[in-house]
């Protein structure tokens, strides 16, 4: 039989990879128990081990899953707001570190002035491990209004297909409908702004009916030659 927090954190853990695919931080782990440091989340996660409730994954932070659920609900103390837990979906869990997936490459995008995008239609491999939840492609940089951030010409972004962003996000942002660009997301009113990384360029600003999200950077790829 599982304590109430072993029980607890079971349950949190598999909310988390059912709804992300991504297993929760310690820290997390430690606000939704309401613990006061993180030791008691590893004491907690080595009982679940030990009992053959969790496993970690080598080889990759933050990667566990749950490889069985208790027998019975009605076995754990009662909590309040405590939803029973499901059978792991096997589709959701998270992917080996060495593992590649190709995702499609759809031509340059501008880290300065907007050009269009998705001009090609190859496919670009990377590591699962730089990739989030959701489905992903890829855009090849061109311009350099991004350095500051560290994305610089040449550099492949690993975008998230995304029609929200939120404020400081960097984005995919489509204009007019045909002119595609990198930029940290803002919102002045009813005005969107898009601001480089890098003071030799100056924000640009639309109607926010005018622009579309496309996407939020998840990661970056480069090429040493």
């Amino acid at each position: 039989m599982l304590t109430a927090k072993q029980h607890e954190l079971l349950h949190f853990i598999q909310q988390k990879l059912d709804a992300s695919g991504i297993s929760p931080s310690f820290e997390e782990m430690k606000e939704a128990l309401g613990l006061k440091s993180k030791s008691g989340i590893h004491r907690l996660i080595s009982a679940l081990e030990e009992r053959g409730f969790l496993r970690r994954l080598p080889n990759r932070a933050r990667a566990l899953e749950v490889v069985k659920l208790p027998e019975t609900v009605k076995a754990a103390p009662a909590r309040e707001n405590v939803v029973p837990l499901r059978k792991p979906a096997p589709a959701m869990r998270p992917i080996a570190a060495n593992d590649i997936i190709e995702v499609p490459l759809h031509g340059k995008i501008a880290a300065g002035v907007p050009i269009e995008a998705f001009e090609d239609h190859n496919n670009l491999a990377v590591p699962a491990a730089l990739l989030g939840a959701g489905e992903h492609y890829a855009l090849e940089v061109s311009g350099d209004s991004m350095v500051e951030a560290g994305i610089f010409d040449g550099d492949y972004a690993l975008i998230q297909k995304a029609s929200t962003a939120r404020e400081g996000d960097i984005v995919v942002a489509l204009v007019d409908g045909q002119d595609a660009t990198l930029k940290y997301f803002r919102r002045e009113g009813q005005m969107i702004r898009l601001d480089p990384a890098n003071s030799a360029y100056e924000p640009q600003r639309y109607p926010a009916e005018r622009v579309i999200v496309q996407g939020r950077l998840s990661g970056l790829l480069r090429r040493y030659h």
